[in-house]
């Protein structure tokens, strides 16, 4: 019988935020089942669920420092980009 705890899910962070939730353990280490019917799997303890609301907290401000870095590079490309002239399609 697999037992059943709650966890926190990050992997949808950064459009949901931390989601608490009962899992159910499987029979992959690091692997578990949400509730029955819903038939979502999180991988990696530690990356998409935590056992403890502060290793969650710790993994999203993880995940949103570096959306933002992404997200400023993206800006900076765009600001610096010309439109001067076409560029030859190869």
């Amino acid at each position: 019988m697999s037992q059943t705890f709650t966890a926190y899910i990050t992997k949808y962070a950064l459009t949901r935020g931390i989601l608490e939730m009962q899992v159910e353990e499987t029979s992959q280490p690091g692997m578990v089942k949400a509730p029955i019917g819903s038939g979502w799997y999180f991988h990696g303890e530690g990356r998409d669920w935590h056992r403890t609301f502060e290793g969650a907290q710790g993994r999203a401000k993880e995940m949103q420092r570096r959306k933002i870095e992404a997200l400023k590079y993206q800006i900076e490309r765009l600001t610096t980009r010309r439109f001067d002239a076409p560029v030859k399609d190869e």
